[in-house]
């Protein structure tokens, strides 16, 4: 059952929520509005020519940092990470859902391909995966509004939260983009 804005109030008071920085105004019916950080990651196609998901490949993605007055361009097809001002994090009780917002959906940006997924017990910046389905580029702004996070309560309690040394979480905590682990996945 997604949570209501009554509902968020109540969790964020009993700490089963958090989200820093919070304000009010970012309290939407069934939502919380979630904003841009500055740091990116984008691919290096100079030195790389395919990814080989075994490996972890050092070089692979090249940090940008944008200011308040230099947006981050997003140009048609490419694809960056990209992160959540706000830390979130939710309880061993609920989940969140990260979704975009339909305004930059009508502009062909897509937030996240497939990781919107706010896992119990994590607390994080969420990484965005942007995409650019459109034909043109989309300038992005430091602290504009980016995205929305839906929260859902669990049919109980988790008994292993994300973050668990037996479940061996890749990104648990995160404060910056962090390119793929999957070659972990391998060892």
């Amino acid at each position: 059952m997604v949570l209501s804005d009554k509902d968020i109030q109540k969790e964020l008071k009993n700490g089963n929520i958090t989200i820093k920085p919070f304000k009010k105004e970012m309290l939407q019916p069934a939502s919380v509005d979630l904003h841009l950080d500055k740091e990116f990651l984008i691919f290096n196609t100079i030195d790389n020519f395919v990814i080989d998901v075994k490996e972890n490949i050092r070089n692979l993605m090249t940090e940008k940092t944008i200011s308040k007055t230099q947006p981050f361009i997003l140009q048609p097809k490419q694809f960056a990470l990209g992160l959540i001002l706000e830390e979130t994090g939710v309880s061993d009780k609920l989940v969140g859902r990260l979704e975009g917002k339909s305004s930059l959906g009508r502009l062909g940006l897509i937030i996240h391909t497939t990781a919107g997924y706010l896992d119990p017990g994590n607390s994080l910046k969420m990484t965005l995966e942007l995409f650019n389905a459109g034909p043109l580029p989309i300038k992005l702004y430091y602290g504009m509004k980016i995205g929305q996070m839906a929260f859902e309560y669990l049919s109980s309690p988790c008994e292993i939260p994300y973050g668990s040394k037996s479940l061996g979480s890749k990104y648990f905590g995160d404060q910056k983009p962090q390119a793929s682990k999957m070659y972990q996945n391998f060892k």
